[in-house]
């Protein structure tokens, strides 16, 4: 895509980032349109088809109206758009500190070194475990990237220790284990990652306490 192509945009807003290391800092978001996964969890399901097309001059002037260099790109999946590494390349060259919140299914090799990705394996309680690209693992840059868990059940949990364990992931990178907001309790999370020994961060959605799970924009 060249520096004048079009990106399918859901929405750019600024806020307070709610999750990964970075939680609690002012955060700009620009929302990618689509996702090819359906996790039973989702939580952005209005970002599968709403959206307008922008070029990445207007995405870049957006995002310049607002006091902040943190910059996420989310979606949706925002690696299912071909134009997502022409605006992380922009985006860069532009001074932005930038981090990329990408389920794990679609290849993350042409994703700028300096930008921090926040992966998000799918454990069997999204339905779509199946889609996750073990290869990516390989990919993610140690003591830069994170590798998120979002569990509903004791069972996720598990299988994200499993897969922790398996692929040495722990000392590495950062793990957050993050309860399905609503549906685990996470006081309840925070006995298992204590019990299990294990170097994890339980995190909470910081953005659904202030603003409540259904506020679209924050």
């Amino acid at each position: 895509m060249s520096q004048n192509g079009f990106l399918a945009i859901n929405e750019i807003f600024f806020s307070i980032q709610g999750e990964s290391t970075r939680a609690g800092l002012p955060c700009i978001f620009v929302r990618l349109q689509g996702c090819p996964l359906r996790c039973s969890w989702c939580d952005t399901e209005y970002a599968f088809h709403e959206g307008k097309k922008m070029s990445l001059d207007e995405i870049i002037e957006s995002v310049k109206a607002f006091p902040c260099k943190l910059i996420e790109l989310t979606g949706g999946e925002p690696l299912a758009q071909e134009g997502c590494i022409a605006l992380l390349e922009r985006l860069e060259a532009e001074g932005f500190e930038l981090l990329l919140e990408t389920s794990g299914a679609l290849s993350v090799e042409r994703v700028p070194d300096s930008v921090k990705i926040v992966m998000d394996v799918k454990a069997p309680g999204s339905g779509e475990a199946k889609k996750n690209m073990w290869s990516n693992l390989e990919r993610l840059k140690p003591g830069i990237d994170e590798v998120k868990f979002v569990v509903k059940d004791l069972a996720d949990f598990e299988y994200a220790i499993q897969v922790c364990l398996d692929n040495k992931l722990l000392g590495r990178f950062e793990v957050l284990i993050s309860p399905v907001h609503g549906a685990l309790e996470p006081a309840l999370v925070a006995e298992w990652i204590k019990d299990s020994g294990l170097t994890m961060r339980l995190q909470l959605q910081l953005h659904k306490y202030l603003w409540g799970p259904k506020t679209r924009g924050v």
